[in-house]
């Protein structure tokens, strides 16, 4: 009887979701024309997707991979490498590329993502804060949680109060109980900033925000953004790595820490070839567009049985993370054994809370991917703490999202 419950709150939501299924749609046909312009542009060959070896001079796969991804994203440049190991590098390299000593990071999304702190603030590791980086940050006004926005006289007034060399701003959730922010708003921060301070930078870790929408931040006036391959715009496909984009001068600056301040870009070799990479990009559109609906399904669903979840259908959602509040810890445990039971991967493995690296609290994670750590393959994760969100994103296929909602349900719902 629960399976069949299950499946009639599923397709409820589903009928219910239609119109906004249908604008997702049309997003991801708009942004398979953008990925495949850029792919005609720098006349993508299969010559491109081969590797090379030790220095990696003249490496013409690596050199036109970044080509297609800046143009992808409206950036004037990209450095895109399956050496970066992670988002929270790619983020590293783009804040060591434009921070020095004595300048001052403002982050004005909130606290950044818990893998960033000792990034930024961490003693004797290498962060910035030991290379003489000073920084503060502003929270988000959440008030409203399904429409959070920038608190822009605390911004203005840090701004007249002190030279900031870059502003700083997540995209994505995190472990927060918000909606994520648009670009349009991106773009308002970016206006407000340049406006009081021309030469403050505006910095962006679009994790989880590629291809959500019609732009990216570097198309409304983001200087630098930094994601993960193994996220959005890998596409499911791309087995590892990072991405840096937006100034060419800025992301030669990335290049130079991930190389040597002698070499940047110039230089990098990776024999396993970029074929991977390529199609990734060409199918995150569609992936995406999976995983955006995967996570209106989700909070549509649960929402109906009377559990808080984001995203509203009654807004667009604009990361692929779905965040719904459980009841207890057994709950939220519950729902993560789900999802690990119905994944392809380690489907007999049962998830726990652990010490995670880079995190502040146990956390339990179910994640039966491909490619470990995977966030764009279904997922889910949780901080053991109160008020014991659930944090679900990702989908290769909308189908899979399906089975693992019904799953979901019929584990939590009594």
């Amino acid at each position: 009887m629960r399976k069949e419950k299950a499946a009639e709150i599923v397709t409820n939501a589903e009928r219910d979701l239609a119109k906004r299924f249908a604008e997702i749609d049309e997003i991801a046909l708009f942004n398979q024309e953008k990925v495949l312009k850029a792919f005609y542009n720098n006349a993508v060959q299969a010559r491109h997707f081969y590797g090379s070896t030790g220095y990696g001079y003249d490496d013409a796969g690596r050199e036109t991979l970044g080509k297609v991804f800046a143009d992808a994203l409206g950036a004037e440049s990209a450095l895109v490498s399956p050496l970066i190991s992670s988002g929270t590098q790619a983020i590293t390299l783009m804040l060591f590329a434009a921070l020095r000593a004595g300048d001052k990071l403002l982050s004005v999304s909130g606290k950044p993502y818990d893998t960033l702190s000792d990034v930024i603030s961490g003693k004797n590791c290498g962060s910035l804060a030991d290379y003489g980086v000073n920084f503060d940050c502003i929270p988000l006004d959440t008030s409203a949680p399904e429409n959070p926005d920038f608190d822009f006289p605390a911004i203005e007034k840090a701004l007249k109060k002190e030279k900031i060399k870059a502003v700083f701003a997540g995209r994505s959730r995190g472990y927060e109980w918000r909606d994520a922010i648009s670009v349009e708003k991106i773009g308002v921060l970016a206006d407000f900033v340049k406006k009081i301070s021309p030469e403050t930078l505006v910095l962006v870790d679009n994790c989880y925000g590629e291809f959500v929408e019609k732009t990216e931040p570097t198309e409304v006036g983001a200087d630098l953004i930094a994601g993960s391959l193994i996220k959005n715009i890998g596409g499911g496909v791309a087995p590892t790595g990072g991405y840096v984009a937006g100034k060419a001068d800025l992301v030669e600056m990335a290049g130079k820490r991930l190389t040597a301040p002698s070499l940047g870009t110039e230089v990098g070799s990776f024999i396993g070839g970029y074929m991977q990479y390529f199609q990734g990009i060409f199918l995150a559109p569609q992936v995406v567009k999976n995983a955006v609906k995967s996570a209106h399904l989700f909070a549509k669903s649960f929402a109906t049985q009377g559990f808080d979840a984001l995203p509203a259908d009654k807004r667009a959602a604009y990361d692929i993370v779905a965040s719904i509040k459980m009841n207890s810890e057994q709950q939220l445990v519950r729902f993560c054994e789900a999802v690990q039971s119905v994944s392809p991967v380690d489907s007999n493995v049962v998830p726990v809370p652990w010490a995670m690296p880079g995190y502040q609290n146990d956390v339990i994670m179910a994640a039966g991917a491909f490619v470990q750590g995977s966030s764009i393959e279904l997922s889910a994760d949780s901080p053991i703490k109160e008020p014991y969100i659930v944090y679900v994103q990702g989908a290769l296929t909308y189908e899979h999202a399906v089975i693992a909602v019904r799953k979901t349900l019929e584990k939590v719902l009594p």
